[in-house]
C-alpha cells in the first residue's frame, strides 16, 4: 500500500479533527504550531520548522488545520488533499456541540468564554481575504495538482 500523506483543511468546526482522528495516522494539528500563546501567532519560521520536523519524523501522516500559509507549505509533501467545505451554519452547530478538548483548553469553562469569537471567525469564513478564508481555502485546492477531494458534508 502507497504511503498515506493526507492534509485536510477548512473552516473551523468543518470536521477536520474528528476525520484526521479516524485515520489512524500520526497527527499533526496545526493549531499546535501556529500560536505561541493565547491569541499570539508564533512566528512563521517556527511554525514552519515545527511542521518540517512532523513531515520528515513520519513517513505517513495526517495533517488538519484552518491556516493556509502552513497547508501551501506542507501541500507539496501531500498524497492527498481533504478541503471540509460543509458551510457555515454546519460549523457553527459543530463548534457548539464540541465537547471539551484538554488539548485546546485549560477548562471546559475557557472553552465556553472561547465559543462566541469562534463563532464569529467561522461566520467571516466566507468572506475573508486572509489566510483563513473560503478565498485562500479555495485557492489552495485550485491549485494543486495531485489527488483531492471538497466534501460538502462528512462521510
Amino acid at each position: 500500500m502507497p504511503e498515506r500523506r493526507i492534509i485536510i483543511y477548512g473552516n473551523a468546526g468543518s470536521g477536520k479533527t474528528t476525520m484526521a482522528r479516524g485515520l489512524g495516522l500520526p497527527m499533526l494539528s496545526l493549531d499546535h504550531i501556529a500560536w505561541a500563546g493565547s491569541a499570539v501567532r508564533a512566528p512563521m519560521e517556527e511554525s514552519l520548522a515545527a511542521l518540517d520536523a512532523f513531515i520528515a519524523q513520519h513517513a505517513e501522516w495526517v495533517i488538519e488545520g484552518c491556516y493556509g500559509d502552513l497547508i501551501e507549505h506542507a501541500a507539496q509533501h501531500a498524497t492527498e488533499l481533504r478541503f471540509l467545505n460543509p458551510g457555515v451554519e454546519t460549523c457553527i452547530a459543530n463548534a457548539r456541540a464540541r465537547p471539551w478538548e484538554p488539548s485546546y483548553c485549560e477548562s471546559p469553562e475557557e472553552q465556553q468564554r472561547l465559543l462566541t469569537p469562534l463563532i464569529e471567525f467561522i461566520r467571516a469564513y466566507d468572506t475573508s481575504t486572509d489566510e483563513y478564508g473560503l478565498a485562500r481555502h479555495r485557492a489552495i485546492f485550485e491549485a494543486h495538482a495531485g489527488p483531492k477531494r471538497e466534501y460538502d458534508r462528512l462521510p
